[in-house]
């Protein structure tokens, strides 16, 4: 998946210019609800403004606070965050780290156009949607020796004993010869026999939980 594939468009997004005031730029913030937005010098990126470095910048000032709002353009403030932007065709799980401590990320053209941002929620969502969370199912969480075809012959069992696999996910073991396996699967009267099978066929059931 790549992040475009999630990105919110412009035309969605709630965005700032350059040259306005601050003033504008907090009365955005919190009419919309939200910690940042992207500010924009016409249609390009300009960097990005957030509720906690307007406050931070503002405590710094030595102005009173509505001179300050006033006064105050949205670029002087946003100029340390003009190089955090994504251009669309990175892998979506780079985003996590670089959202960690970010509300959002904007996606940029090679010419520096605007094109919209990912946000930290909704990459949170595509993580659970990934790991299964938002529906019911059997959570079995085992490990494998890492050999070729391991993951093939795991959906074959599956398959055989007619599992539904919601979500499968995988991790290498620090010694890179052990693969940790978190699959989910729908609930299903063969699941006994599949967890059985499984563990005949060199798996190793750590954990099993009904969510």
């Amino acid at each position: 998946m790549f992040v475009k594939s999630t990105m919110i468009p412009r035309h969605n997004c709630f965005t700032v210019q350059a040259d306005d005031t601050l003033s504008k730029a907090l009365e955005i913030l919190e009419d919309k609800k939200v910690d940042a937005l992207p500010v924009l010098s016409g249609d390009n990126y300009s960097g990005i403004i957030t509720r906690y470095d307007l406050y931070e910048d503002f405590f710094n000032s030595a102005k009173l606070k509505e001179d300050y709002l006033k006064e105050t353009l949205v670029s002087e403030v946003a100029v340390r965050y003009r190089e955090r932007y994504v251009q669309g065709d990175e892998i979506f799980e780079k985003t996590l780290l670089a959202l960690k401590d970010f509300p959002i990320l904007p996606v940029v053209s090679e010419s520096n156009k605007f094109l919209g941002i990912i946000t930290r929620f909704d990459v949170l969502e595509q993580f659970q949607s990934a790991f299964g969370m938002n529906r019911e199912g059997i959570r079995i969480a085992f490990t494998s020796v890492e050999t070729e075809g391991r993951i093939a012959k795991l959906t074959d069992i599956a398959h055989q004993y007619h599992e539904h696999i919601i979500s499968l996910v995988t991790f290498d073991d620090s010694d890179k010869l052990v693969r940790r396996i978190v699959m989910k699967v729908e609930k299903n009267p063969n699941i006994k026999k599949f967890m059985d099978k499984l563990e005949s066929s060199g798996f190793r059931i750590l954990h099993v939980t009904e969510d």
